[in-house]
């Protein structure tokens, strides 16, 4: 046999197409080509795959090998297509039987000796085969076996050397009788663990109205902007955030795991993602991008919070690029191949201090910024992004005693229990949180008394709210509401959510 065919998959941001591998051998000068709009870590594999062959015991062909990569237009990177390559030139070469081979999918980097090295994006591939109506056995690397595993309905076997798999093969077209090579699937137990945060509400002490705050951000998955100065506690609360939140559902997960596995990233299975980023970040850095797209911190926040401490010291072009994502929960990278989408359902944390030094307006007369100063330091986030972010919370500094004296405050499982209640009451009204609400829904689901809506008109009026200011003030009242267990809007959730805008 001097064709053969292997079965693999891509990976073009979180889907993995598939691939087919097809190898050709035939007479002439030794060498081998690979075509397909392969890329540089594909085109290098032939070095790889060469040596992996022969540190293997096999025999790498003194004829002329063609590799094509289909379809053709479609661009392939990484180094995951070493293991199909391998296989098919096994195959092609008659080393192995290629009868078996439309039983399995084939990932994987190979090291010089033959050893199997872990690939990025193992879990988007499992979760591509599990789509499609022929069930194949995925085969990976050993160490991401328990990653690709943790999708149900998919067969994963991980294997630690190219000389183990093909005995496996071996086995199973009944080459060799010895059962002892075959590899055993690899199984996980999928129950759902409830995740568990090492930071607890409970540290912080006093500061009942910003707490209150973020019990609602929570319940109703808001953004929130901490305003106020040093050392008052703004990132203290922001980091417990995720302690607070209900837990991820078994799908969320697997979704939120398989951007991590993607960006080449770890993570803890299971634990709402929790990231914080420093002010110096770029802008692709922060949306995703490269000539390769690959997931940004907000995607990587995905179902989770991003908490962008010192706000205004950010770039003011980088903040700006928030403001689309916020809103549509996905950002799409475009790129001269082709366009790649990417979720990005977080939560928006954001903390600042009132001006370059921090005290401005604390009593203290410890500040000494000039006016100027302090509006040049206030105007570097514009409005368009501050009008995006529902709840706006000053917290001032708690003197040293009252610090002392402060009760301890009350631990994330208490509040997470409320928020979790909230959470569900929005689910089977609207399917959604209520930060998600459309215009037209919040007309449809939220509807005010005479008396709720004179109160917004008149805060309409005095503070210039713009039409989005009114949508979140809306969504803020309602999720007030459904936390106070109440159907009906009243006066006091109205009251409370028009005292968030700051």
């Amino acid at each position: 046999m001097s064709f053969a065919q292997v079965l693999t998959r891509s990976v073009v941001g979180l889907h993995a197409p598939s691939v087919t591998v097809e190898v050709h051998l035939s007479q002439g000068m030794p060498a081998l080509t690979i075509v397909g709009l392969a890329e540089a870590a594909v085109r290098e594999s032939k070095d790889r795959v060469r040596s992996a062959l022969i540190n293997s015991d096999f025999d790498f062909p003194s004829r002329r090998l063609t590799i094509n990569l289909a379809p053709a237009d479609l661009p392939k990177d990484g180094s995951r297509l070493d293991l199909p390559i391998a296989i098919g030139i096994l195959a092609a070469s008659g080393q192995i039987d290629e009868c078996v081979l439309d039983k399995f999918e084939f990932v994987g980097e190979l090291a010089l000796n033959g050893e199997l090295r872990p690939i990025s994006g193992a879990l988007s591939v499992a979760l591509a085969i599990k789509n499609t109506s022929e069930k194949r056995t995925l085969v990976v690397p050993k160490a991401n076996a328990q990653e690709a595993a943790r999708v149900s309905g998919v067969t994963v076997l991980g294997v630690d050397s190219l000389q183990a798999l093909c005995r496996h093969l071996d086995v199973i077209g009944g080459i060799s009788q010895n059962q002892a090579d075959l590899i055993a699937p690899t199984t996980l137990d999928n129950h759902h663990v409830e995740a568990t945060y090492q930071l607890d509400l409970s540290d912080v002490k006093g500061q009942h109205h910003a707490r209150r705050a973020l019990e609602i951000a929570a319940a109703g998955g808001h953004s929130l902007l901490f305003k106020g100065p040093p050392g008052s506690g703004k990132t203290l609360m922001a980091s417990r955030l995720p302690g607070v939140l209900p837990p991820l559902t078994d799908n969320e997960a697997l979704e939120v795991a398989s951007i991590y596995s993607v960006a080449g990233v770890s993570c803890d299975y299971g634990v709402r993602p929790f990231r914080q980023v420093h002010h110096t970040v770029s802008g692709v850095a922060l949306v995703g991008g490269g000539s390769r797209p690959k997931p940004g911190e907000i995607s990587l926040a995905h179902k989770g919070v991003i908490f962008l401490d010192e706000l205004p010291e950010f770039d003011k072009k980088v903040l700006e690029v928030l403001r689309q994502p916020i809103e549509s929960k996905e950002i799409i990278v475009s790129r001269a191949s082709g366009q790649v989408a990417f979720p990005a359902d977080f939560q928006l944390i954001a903390a600042m201090n009132p001006c370059p030094c921090g005290y401005h307006g604390d009593g203290t007369n410890r500040c000494h910024c000039k006016a100027d100063q302090v509006r040049r330091y206030q105007d570097k986030i514009s409005g368009p992004l501050l009008d995006r972010i529902d709840l706006h919370i000053h917290v001032p500094a708690l003197p040293l005693d009252d610090l002392q004296n402060a009760p301890q405050g009350e631990s994330s499982a208490g509040v997470r229990l409320r928020v979790a209640k909230a959470r569900q009451i929005a689910l089977s009204r609207q399917g959604k949180a209520n930060s998600e609400l459309t215009p037209s829904e919040i007309d449809q689901l939220i509807k005010l008394g005479d008396s709720e809506q004179n109160l917004i008109k008149t805060a309409q009026a005095r503070l210039n709210l713009s039409a989005r200011s009114y949508h979140r003030i809306l969504k803020v009242a309602r999720t007030i509401a459904d936390l106070a267990g109440v159907n009906e809007i009243g006066m006091a959730h109205v009251a409370e959510a028009l005292s968030y805008r700051g």
